[in-house]
């Protein structure tokens, strides 16, 4: 960790989750527009053309064969998860997406338990059950004031399955940060959900009007440097101590959500929001902890 800066990794994650919170703002309005598909795709080139020139003229060069392969799996899961989380956007409020999306570092204990062979701890399971109860407070609050329809449970499965991406996506950038710099991650990143998003394309791309693409470019512009600002942060501060701060998400969310589309943040939505960063806060701290289940 970098002793020299012992604010700075907080402080850039805090305005990283708040440049990405506006541009989901900008993707859910371009998605609106031209399909959660295409929105996807016209960022992630947008991105990378805006930051790949930047780290070739800073003198990157092209990766050993170790780093390249968590290059390509992040920017792999990163897209996918991208796609279906725009796609959830253009179905839900961006509050109660965020809020669920919130379940991914609860999921990530279990992936983590899967992939590295980490043991589950009792508070890891207690914090779980708090995530899944906030998850279900929310729906319910939403069923319960709107008739439920299709769109509305297409919109929570495929946020679910982006928040399982998520999760996996936590365990991959601790590692991914400690093997290469900001920039040769924020192009990677951009770059590699181009090219496996981009093979759907000829069936399915839809180029759209100067005005979505306009918000395409903002949201582009604001997920290069909030990777870059992430990728900073994670290598000088444990991933434990950062997550917590991801939660300030909601909050950007709803000003946002309020600002962009004038969507209103429900009680149920807030409670819910509660239970599952209790669950989460919990979890931070269950390595503490001796006894495991």
């Amino acid at each position: 960790m970098d002793r020299d800066h012992p604010l700075l990794p907080f402080l850039l994650t805090f305005a990283g989750v708040g440049m990405l919170s506006l541009m989901d703002a900008f993707m859910k309005s371009a998605s609106l527009a031209a399909g959660a598909y295409s929105a996807a795709v016209l960022r992630a080139v947008m991105g990378t053309a805006l930051i790949a020139p930047i780290w070739l003229i800073a003198g990157g060069k092209w990766p050993s064969n170790f780093v390249l392969k968590f290059h390509l799996l992040r920017g792999t899961v990163s897209g996918i998860m991208a796609l279906s989380f725009f796609y959830a956007l253009t179905k839900l409020p961006i509050a109660e997406a965020i809020a669920i999306s919130f379940v991914a570092p609860l999921i990530a204990l279990y992936l983590a338990a899967i992939l590295l062979g980490e043991q589950i701890r009792r508070k890891a399971i207690f914090a779980s059950v708090l995530g899944f109860a906030g998850t279900l407070v929310i729906v319910g609050g939403k069923i319960g004031r709107e008739q439920a329809s299709e769109d509305m449970w297409l919109g929570l499965g495929a946020l679910l399955f982006s928040a399982m991406l998520y999760a996996w996506n936590f365990i991959i950038i601790r590692q991914q940060s400690q093997l290469a710099k900001p920039l040769e991650i924020a192009s990677f990143h951009s770059g590699v959900s181009a090219v496996v998003l981009g093979l759907a394309a000829p069936w399915f791309l839809i180029l759209p009007g100067t005005e979505v693409l306009a918000d395409i470019g903002w949201a582009a512009l604001l997920t290069v440097t909030a990777a870059m600002a992430l990728a900073w942060a994670y290598a000088r501060a444990e991933a434990q101590a950062l997550v917590p701060i991801e939660y300030s998400g909601f909050l950007w969310a709803a000003l946002f959500g309020w600002l962009f589309f004038a969507e209103q943040v429900t009680l149920p939505t807030v409670a819910g929001t509660l239970l599952i960063v209790a669950g989460c806060w919990i979890a931070a701290r269950a390595p503490t902890e001796q006894a495991a289940i």
